[in-house]
């Protein structure tokens, strides 16, 4: 194609090879996330919104795949740390940390503090917290 002052030739579509090599690179991110973990929503690829929300595959990515890993690696570290000290070592993730859990953790806190029926002392320990002297 010939064009004369100034213009230039731009492609406003995809040819049917050019569409098929972006599906192909589509499918092989799908996959590797899925191998890791990884929700396919979070990378924001088309097509892949099968949960409700960001916030949902956000909350199952750190639930289902990064706490598992954190867990694992820390118990390796704990155990790592325990063979040069006399005592046993136990590492874990602080959950209160993470902010996509933030609302479970929220709930949670909500309903102990509702159980007018738990004294303070298993509240504390239902929460994680250690308990403190002289409380009823």
């Amino acid at each position: 194609m010939l064009l004369e002052g100034g213009l230039d030739w731009k492609q406003m579509g995809f040819s049917p090879s050019d569409m098929e090599f972006q599906k192909t690179k589509e499918s092989a991110a799908r996959e590797i996330a899925l191998a890791f973990g990884v929700p396919p929503m979070l990378l924001g690829l088309p097509g892949d919104n099968t949960y409700s929300n960001y916030q949902e595959a956000n909350r199952a990515f750190y639930r289902q795949t990064i706490l598992p890993l954190a867990s694992k690696v820390a118990s390796s570290i704990a155990r790592w740390l325990s063979e040069y000290g006399e005592e046993q070592m136990e590492l874990f993730p602080d959950l209160d940390g993470i902010p996509a859990l933030a609302s479970e953790r929220e709930s949670q806190w909500k309903r102990v503090s509702e159980a007018d029926f738990l004294s303070t002392t298993e509240k504390r320990e239902m929460l994680g917290l250690s308990s403190f002297e002289g409380e009823i």
